[in-house]
């Protein structure tokens, strides 16, 4: 079966058909100003798609409550929160709608045919300006009693500090120009990394510190939730080396706490641009108990 498939983006919705084997028909387009004119570009993207579909499957920011069809909490899209949307998407489309959310929608994409495929307890962990992520118990997503669950950002790590303001590589490239005295938006993680590489000792300084930082944060969840694997996702996980720095310094908190039973397995994502609009197909097939 086909299914649509939509990522709705701060910046950008995503888009693209899932046929049973991968994603076709890709596109994108600016994230509109308001929700009638988001339902206005949903429709017209979907009078134009050439292939028949049987259902909508969406990724979207936000507190998902399939119970109550709605998305509470707060995103970078306010126009989507507090109303039933999914009767809205299923009056526009004429089909049956099922929504997740975004960082869900990454993590389900790697167990279900990912990095983390036949695994049963597995943290996935999203490493973009903040952090967010999703937790799978027995093989399925487990939201927690408020539908909190997965968002690892909000532990606190140090000096009221948080997760996500801390671990990114997007935070690292902001705490770098601001002790550079610049504006925070110069440089980015990637020029930081750079930098370091070139001998910048105040750069080093800062990769130093967000490798620490989301070893750290990475710990507290190995050790909390007890995952058989820890997935990383986000734009940093396509960083070169990026494993080996965090392996050498989980080894050193190993030692530090006498932990000798086992070394947490930590892997990077293997979807990286159509993570989300894989794993919203993949939600769609298990709320519906479609095959």
């Amino acid at each position: 079966m086909a299914i649509l498939t939509i990522d709705f983006g701060g910046s950008a919705v995503k888009y693209g058909v899932w046929n049973g084997i991968e994603i076709i028909n890709k596109g994108k387009f600016k994230t509109p100003d308001t929700w009638n004119e988001m339902k206005a570009s949903l429709l017209a993207m979907f009078k134009e798609n050439e292939v028949p579909v049987e259902g909508v499957a969406l990724s979207a920011p936000g507190v998902v409550d399939v119970q109550k069809q709605m998305i509470n909490g707060i995103s970078a899209i306010p126009y989507i929160h507090g109303f039933n949307i999914y009767s809205e998407l299923e009056e526009l489309f004429k089909l049956p709608v099922a929504i997740e959310n975004d960082a869900n929608c990454a993590g389900m994409a790697e167990i279900y045919e990912g990095a983390a495929k036949g695994k049963q307890e597995v943290a996935f962990v999203v490493i973009g300006t903040g952090i967010g992520g999703a937790i799978f118990h027995k093989g399925e997503i487990t939201k927690g009693a408020h539908l909190y669950g997965g968002e690892f950002g909000l532990m606190y790590l140090n000096n009221g500090q948080t997760f996500s303001e801390l671990g990114t590589a997007v935070q690292m490239a902001w705490r770098y120009c601001e002790r550079k005295g610049l504006d925070k938006d110069t440089y980015t993680g990637e020029e930081v990394f750079q930098f370091a590489e070139a001998g910048d000792e105040l750069a080093r300084e800062e990769v130093n510190n967000f490798y620490n930082y989301l070893t750290q944060g990475l710990f507290g969840i190995q050790f909390s939730l007890d995952p058989e694997i820890i997935v990383l996702g986000g734009g940093v996980s396509a960083k070169k080396g990026l494993l080996d720095e965090i392996n050498s310094r989980m080894q050193e908190k190993l030692k530090e706490f006498e932990l000798n039973d086992f070394v947490p397995e930590i892997v990077t994502c293997q979807y990286k641009n159509d993570a989300n609009l894989i794993g919203a197909a993949a939600n769609f097939l298990t709320q519906k108990n479609w095959e």
